[in-house]
């Protein structure tokens, strides 16, 4: 065939764009990242968006299309109808970058395409990196097909349905229920707020066109062995027949490493003698070359890469199970990535911005991150290849699919995330459910996924509702950290901790943002954080946590948790501090000292009442002498990580005792406090912290400035409030400086 020089395809595809495109402009988002100023519509995603199956020859259909808002009664396309809108794709309707900025379920797009006269005789395909979430497809008027997913790419073959000469006019149809429906979504809700966030209706990846033989090469998978030093190649094709044969090559800097022959939809053999392993401090990727042949000549060729790494539950040399890469343990540690940007909601404005998140996540000493019920474009997954950084792929979760076409549909969708994705070799982990969001028949998917896939690891669920079942029992605590025991056969992980939030002035989505727990500055953030992971890795010495993953790498709408602004304006942490810590070297993060004790080790007087007292019962003055006596701590036994003395059972306990502070200069106080539930602190008559929920050991709380300006040397008198509604109950406090 062929081939065309890139930069005339790009420039016949700038030559198609709408006329409207000189008028366009981004809509007026609460805020938008630096690179929205990158975007035009004869510049948007122009990168060729499928990495690990390249082609020369391509033609980018982003830019602006015409768009109308849809009713469920629009059966017929618009055929041959200006639409009244236009929109910039791949951004969602909903986003800033569309240029719309305005939901609706149901949407019509229209464009025209001139198909370069150099591809005359051979097959051309349509493919669509993810619409949100079924998409109907017609050109000139015929209808192509339907396909259902939000998340997963679809390619339709329009070589029959092409007009032989001018322009060819495409029509797509979406239908998008949102959390109307009960399909995988994500954390896309209509109303959004919490935890939940603006819904992607629509195109939101590339589109483009291709050029292939009537034989070709549709999809490659390779599974590299590092045990037997050999990579398997399977090449699958579209249009082939008995006679085709495959070379597979494997190449280090352009120089041949292996190659070998074989037969479509059959495992090719290559030896990598003496390979290259990858991981997270040494990303190295082969090149990987494929053709598709008929006797002697080539009829299709495609360019890709891999990576000889291997991961796997197995015992460490102290016995403990651990998840091993590449035969030993690595501690990992990351953040929790939810994939949305305030400009392009699911769609990053540009490439380089998604490479930004993972540069970012690299800097601050990350080597893992847990993509958050969200697949993304597989140009993501190329930069955490390239840069270096592990993968737990979470399956986007819907709305509860036990049963009927939703459980298949679900099904499909988790499929098609593992074929999409598998060839990454960043990705180690498939976490099938988030906590018990939707969750069905979990042992039996869980099983389907290894299956599937059996060179990667499978999480059954991410926090909450483990069901036994996979190579990982993944705990959530809030701030935590905390840790499950390790098992015979699965490892100990700790998939969400932390939540610290901080809003930064003119770098939030709006006046209300939250956290876990609210901190007031860059320093307080970075000192909290050090303090959680000098836990976390306690932790992994003992029971033997494997990894954590802290939430998280960027604040999304109202959620102030981030590292980072939701702009990616603002590194709110120092990231020397932060990157050393989360590599375990705590040489200089702060150090904690006991001030006060608690009574985890020794138990300690207190006074108690469990019958509500006068509004005054927590000042220094109140007269107490009517109350129970006891030693702390209080609570049920069987509460995680309490050391309970006086049992306590009740829904309050009110708690006081006097306690004395040393002369001198004290630093930075905080209380180390257990509670569940909900629990409130006073020192001297001042309320010092509030906290709510419940954790499952000691955690350092700070003391606000009010209180501790009401701190003297010598005697003090401290009172504490703790409500519990249902499950186990404890509360204990002290104080320790952090310094």
């Amino acid at each position: 065939m062929k081939h065309l020089p890139l930069a005339i395809v790009v420039a016949m595809f700038l030559c198609q764009a709408p006329a409207a495109g000189a008028g366009w402009q981004p809509a007026k988002a609460p805020l938008m990242t630096r690179w929205a100023k990158d975007v035009t519509p004869d510049n948007v995603h122009p990168e060729y968006p499928r990495p690990q199956l390249v082609r020369q020859d391509w033609l980018n259909l982003n830019g602006l299309w015409q768009l109308d808002f849809a009713k469920a009664a629009d059966d017929a396309p618009p055929l041959g109808k200006e639409l009244s809108r236009r929109i910039l794709v791949p951004f969602p309707v909903e986003s800033a970058l569309s240029g719309v900025m305005r939901h609706g379920d149901r949407l019509w797009y229209r464009r025209h395409v001139t198909v370069p006269a150099a591809w005359a005789g051979m097959r051309t395909l349509l493919h669509f990196g993810a619409v949100d979430w079924e998409a109907t497809v017609w050109l000139n008027g015929k209808r192509l097909g339907r396909h259902r997913g939000g998340y997963d790419p679809f390619t339709f073959d329009i070589t029959d349905a092409l007009k032989p000469h001018g322009e060819q006019e495409l029509v797509v149809g979406v239908w998008d229920p949102t959390d109307a429906g009960r399909q995988p979504r994500g954390k896309q809700v209509r109303k959004p707020g919490g935890i939940f966030y603006t819904p992607t209706t629509g195109i939101w990846q590339t589109v483009w066109l291709e050029p292939v033989p009537g034989a070709s090469i549709a999809d490659l998978m390779i599974v590299p062995d590092v045990d037997s030093g050999k990579v398997r190649v399977t090449v699958r094709g579209r249009g082939t027949g008995a006679k085709d044969t495959v070379q597979v090559t494997a190449l280090d800097g352009g120089h041949s490493v292996a190659s070998a022959r074989g037969t479509i939809d059959h495992a090719v053999e290559l030896p990598i003698p003496h390979a290259r392993l990858w991981s997270p401090t040494s990303p190295f990727l082969y090149e990987l070359r494929a053709e598709l042949r008929d006797g002697g000549q080539t009829e299709d060729r495609v360019q890709s890469y891999f990576g000889m790494r291997k991961i796997a539950v197995g015992k460490d040399n102290e016995g403990i199970t651990r998840i091993l890469l590449n035969g030993r343990f690595l501690c990992q540690v990351g953040p929790l990535d939810q994939g949305f940007w305030p400009d392009g909601l699911y769609t990053a404005p540009t490439d380089e911005a998604l490479k930004y998140d993972i540069e970012t996540a690299k800097k601050l000493g990350f080597n893992m991150a847990r993509k958050h019920v969200k697949v993304e474009p597989d140009r993501w997954y190329y930069w955490c290849d390239r840069l270096g950084l592990l993968v737990w792929q979470d399956m986007p979760s819907g709305n509860g699919a036990a049963g009927g076409e939703a459980a298949r549909q679900f099904e499909r969708e988790l499929r098609r995330m593992i074929d999409g994705r598998r060839n990454h070799p960043s990705v180690i982990m498939w976490v099938v459910f988030n906590e018990g969001w939707g969750q069905f028949d979990t042992k039996r998917l869980t099983a389907l996924v290894k299956q599937h896939d059996p060179s990667r690891l499978a999480n059954c669920a991410s926090g909450w509702t483990d069901r036994g079942t996979g190579d990982a029992h993944d705990l959530h605590a809030y701030p935590g950290p905390a840790s499950p025991e390790p098992e015979a056969a699965r490892a100990a992980v700790l998939g969400e901790f932390g939540g610290l939030g901080l809003g930064v002035d003119g770098h939030t989505w709006s006046n209300k943002t939250w956290g876990y727990q609210g901190m007031n500055s860059k320093n307080e953030l970075t000192r909290r954080y050090e303090l959680l992971l000098r836990r976390v890795y306690r932790l992994k010495e003992k029971p033997g946590l494997s990894a954590a993953v802290y939430t998280q790498i960027t604040d999304v709408e109202t959620e102030a948790n981030g590292l980072m602004t939701y702009d990616r304006a603002v590194l709110k942490v120092d990231a020397g501090r932060v990157a050393a810590v989360n590599q375990g070297d705590f040489s200089h993060a702060p150090q904690v000292r006991v001030v006060v004790p608690t009574s985890q080790t020794k138990g300690l007087p207190w006074r108690y009442t469990l019958d509500t007292p006068p509004r005054d019962w927590f000042k220094p003055g109140f007269d107490d002498s009517a109350w129970q006596h006891g030693p702390g701590g209080f609570g049920t036994k069987g509460t995680p990580g309490a050391a309970v003395r006086t049992e306590w059972k009740t829904a309050d306990i009110w708690l006081r005792r006097d306690l004395t502070l040393p002369e001198g200069r004290l630093g930075n106080l905080y209380f180390s406090l257990h509670h569940d539930e909900d629990a409130e602190v006073y020192l001297n008559g001042v309320l010092a912290a509030k906290v709510t929920g419940y954790v499952i050991e000691y955690e350092e709380v700070p003391i606000n400035r009010e209180a501790r300006a009401a701190l003297k040397p010598g005697k003090n008198h401290i009172a504490v409030h703790c409500h519990q509604t249902t499950g186990g109950q404890y509360v204990d406090v002290g104080i320790v400086e952090v310094k």
